[in-house]
């Protein structure tokens, strides 16, 4: 059984690892959207292209991290590997073949890139409020 992306949860796991409020994210999407509208976005396993992309503009987050990412299956990588002793030899008549914990650490690797991204995001923003707020 495949297991499905939950676009809305990705949507409030990234929002909520920028900090960032139902409310902010209502008044950056427009006068159309507030907190309950969002809180209702966030529950959608699908959301339409657009609004996606327009999310991915507002939280400066890529379109394919909210239709790619899957938590759960990263522990199923995990639990699987440790169940199956899968510490073989990653080498197969000389190609390679990633291992799942190896794939794991790549994603792992990727997501702390995202995460300091998001981060830099996030402090240049406040800098631009701060300065906002100074030059009044």
């Amino acid at each position: 059984m495949e297991q499905k992306i939950h676009q809305g949860r990705n949507i409030k796991r990234f929002r909520e690892m920028l900090g960032i409020k139902q409310d902010a994210l209502a008044f950056d999407l427009g006068e159309d959207w507030n907190q309950k509208k969002i809180s209702i976005l966030e529950q959608k396993e699908v959301v339409e292209d657009q609004l996606l992309q327009k999310i991915s503009e507002v939280l400066k987050i890529p379109v394919e991290a909210f239709k790619n990412f899957d938590e759960e299956q990263a522990v199923n990588i995990i639990s699987n590997t440790f169940a199956e002793h899968a510490f073989s030899n990653s080498f197969n008549y000389g190609t390679i073949n990633l291992h799942p914990i190896d794939k794991l650490i790549m994603l792992h690797d990727e997501k702390i890139a995202l995460y300091e991204r998001m981060l830099k995001e996030k402090d240049d923003m406040m800098s631009r409020l701060e300065d906002l707020i100074k030059s009044r």
